[in-house]
């Protein structure tokens, strides 16, 4: 049994649906974020950690014993005509091996391009050679996180901020993706649906339009857009209420919050209404 298993929700009752937390790239703690959301009163909150399908078990524990709603979901980093989407996936299944499956091979490869970053920026001098334990921590964080926790060695080594995140691209680091129709296909089998996530967004990610959506459409069975996204101007949000509406996709909202500097937004619960009645969660 899940947190949001027979949960009731009032139309105007406070949801987020993608924060993040220390187990992919954000600041959050999830016991933090959850008394954070107690207090703030809201209903339900979906914790969606970049490719990471497997902390979902725990989470729901969590949940459950602090009596706060999360909804079962992860965000996944996936490639689409040779640029990147995130694609939101929720309500799959605990026991569910092939979205994990999915992520297992995106942290072995985010290792493997971390090594290899590593050993490159070693021998330029900017790191010690003889660090073992320093690249045994780099890996042992979430893949999400490696990038960025490189940028943050070579600071600490004396780097200044902008040299670092140059010197750590330039040496070829990067984050590892997967092709969407694998990850949707994979979601699917496990119980999910697939959101297209801050699909207005144009740094670093495929930014749509209707010509856009329709080529994604007719690429991957996707089942609905992130409509609601704090980066949105109001005419990308009025374009993609429409276009979702037209195409009968569900609709999300969600902040993208990664700490307490930019906390969960208060969408009400009325604007997802298909997505949360399709998971099971019933709106009155």
């Amino acid at each position: 049994m899940v947190s949001t298993t027979k949960l009731e929700l009032q139309r105007a009752s406070a949801i987020d649906l993608q924060v993040h937390t220390v187990h992919s790239d954000g600041h959050w703690t999830p016991e933090a974020l959850l008394q954070h959301a107690q207090r703030e009163q809201f209903g339900l909150i979906a914790i969606t950690d970049h490719d990471r399908p497997d902390t979902a078990a725990a989470l729901q524990q969590l949940a459950s014993a602090m009596a706060m709603p999360v909804l079962v979901a992860a965000e996944m980093t996936t490639t689409w005509r040779g640029g990147i989407v995130d694609v939101l996936c929720f309500g799959y299944a605990l026991n569910q091996q092939a979205l994990s499956a999915v992520a297992h091979d995106v942290l072995r490869r985010q290792q493997d391009n971390t090594r290899k970053v590593y050993e490159r920026l070693c021998q330029q001098g900017y790191l010690g050679m003889d660090q073992p334990s320093v690249l045994h921590t780099l890996l042992e964080t979430p893949s999400a996180q490696q990038p960025h926790a490189l940028v943050a060695l070579m600071q600490r080594s004396g780097v200044d901020a902008h040299t670092a995140e140059q010197q750590v691209w330039d040496a070829g680091c990067g984050f590892a993706a997967t092709d969407i129709a694998t990850v949707v296909a994979a979601a699917h089998q496990s119980g999910a649906v697939c959101i297209v996530a801050h699909p207005g967004r144009d740094d670093g990610f495929v930014c749509f339009d209707t010509a856009k959506l329709d080529q994604l459409r007719a690429d991957v069975p996707i089942d609905g857009i992130e409509v609601y996204y704090p980066k949105h101007a109001p005419a990308q949000i009025a374009m993609y209420q429409d276009y979702a509406a037209q195409h009968n996709l569900l609709v999300s909202a969600g902040s993208d919050s990664h700490g307490p500097d930019k906390p969960p937004i208060k969408y009400p619960a009325e604007l997802c209404r298909a997505l949360l009645e399709r998971l099971g969660i019933r709106l009155c």
